[in-house]
């Protein structure tokens, strides 16, 4: 368990992100490699947005003044493009990730090595295919392709255990100061953004000792 004072174990990235967040779905795209380049795993933390706005009083970006809400449906393509990654602008945005959240948390847990795999098709079915990431029936039909039991993926959304997993994410955040997604810590350091990711993997090189240009 990570601690806000003592921070990300060695070796280890901390992936905080939400499943309705566009940069978010950018990184994910690309975090594993990136730490594998430099010998870090990941691990991948879902929180829930909404919970972190009403500590800070923030507001998904394209709710904010309409002069930078549409800057930023702008920039999520730009970036898209720029990452080599397809997008698509959701025709039903923001949408909740609760229970996408839920069944990745409930995967970790009993099938971790199907969770990147549901993480990264959910995001692909809201972000490429204009899909319902709210819709318990839409989760299932992605977690058939998976070959995931679909009562017990119907019945993680609901598990009270898993909403307390996901509501301790949240708390996660809060404590560790997370303002939005997505959000990497390496140690107690703190990097914010899909565009900080070159950041961290510089870090990453200077803790690995290797020389890194100025």
């Amino acid at each position: 368990m990570t601690s806000p004072t003592t921070g990300t174990p060695a070796g280890q990235v901390d992936f905080y992100f939400d499943f309705s967040s566009p940069y978010s779905y950018l990184a994910a795209e690309s975090i594993d490699a990136l730490a594998a380049r430099q010998g870090h795993r990941v691990n991948w933390i879902p929180m829930m947005l909404g919970v972190i706005f009403k500590t800070t009083g923030s507001a998904p970006l394209t709710q904010q003044h309409p002069w930078r809400a549409s800057y930023s449906v702008m920039d999520f393509q730009r970036s898209a493009e720029m990452a080599g990654v397809p997008f698509r602008y959701p025709s039903r945005f923001p949408q909740a990730g609760h229970n996408a959240a839920r069944v990745l948390l409930w995967l970790q847990q009993t099938a971790p090595e199907k969770a990147k795999a549901f993480t990264l098709a959910v995001f692909r079915s809201l972000f490429v295919h204009d899909g319902d990431i709210q819709d318990a029936g839409n989760l299932a039909a992605i977690g058939r392709t998976l070959g995931i039991d679909e009562a017990a993926l119907r019945a993680s959304m609901q598990d009270p255990a898993v909403k307390q997993r996901l509501a301790a994410n949240n708390d996660d955040a809060t404590a560790r100061q997370v303002f939005g997604a997505p959000t990497f810590f390496v140690g107690t350091e703190q990097f914010w953004g899909h565009d900080r990711m070159p950041q961290l993997e510089r870090r990453l090189q200077q803790l690995n000792g290797r020389d890194v240009a100025a």
